[in-house]
This record gives structure tokens, sequence and C-alpha cells, in this order.
């Protein structure tokens, strides 16, 4: 006897958030870990904005250069 397929569910993926970083302070006279973490995010020049998705990896970047950055939530994607 042949099995019938199941139906499919709709999984709805979940949102994706996009947070903006902007680079407002010189990683000049700070550690070299703290410079790696500010390349690393691709900030490159003063008030250069990037965005990434969201993530705890990255949420622990931005803690750790916290004091040399701004941070803002664009919304979902």
């Amino acid at each position: 006897m042949p099995e019938t397929p199941e139906k499919k569910k709709s999984r709805k993926k979940p949102a994706v958030k996009i947070v903006r970083v902007t680079l407002v302070r010189s990683p000049i006279g700070y550690d070299k870990s703290q410079k790696r973490t500010v390349a690393a995010l691709g900030l490159r020049r003063l008030n250069q904005t990037v965005e990434h998705v969201d993530s705890p990896s990255i949420q622990g970047m931005i803690a750790k250069i916290k004091h040399l950055v701004r941070v803002e939530e664009k919304g979902e994607l």
C-alpha cells in the first residue's frame, strides 16, 4: 500500500534583527584586542556605519567596545 505524503507544516521563519554599529571614537590608544574587534566588525573610519544580523557573537563584540561605538537597532529583516 503506497504511503501518502504528509502535509507540510508551514513554519514561520524567525524574525531577523538588524543592528547598525557606528564607530564614534578612535581605537588609537586602546588595547590591540579592541582594535581587532573594531576591524572584525568591519569598521575602518570614524563615523562609518555597518549593519550586522543580531547574534550573541555580535553582541559580545559590541559589549567589548561599547565605549567606541554607537548601536542602533534597525528593525527586522
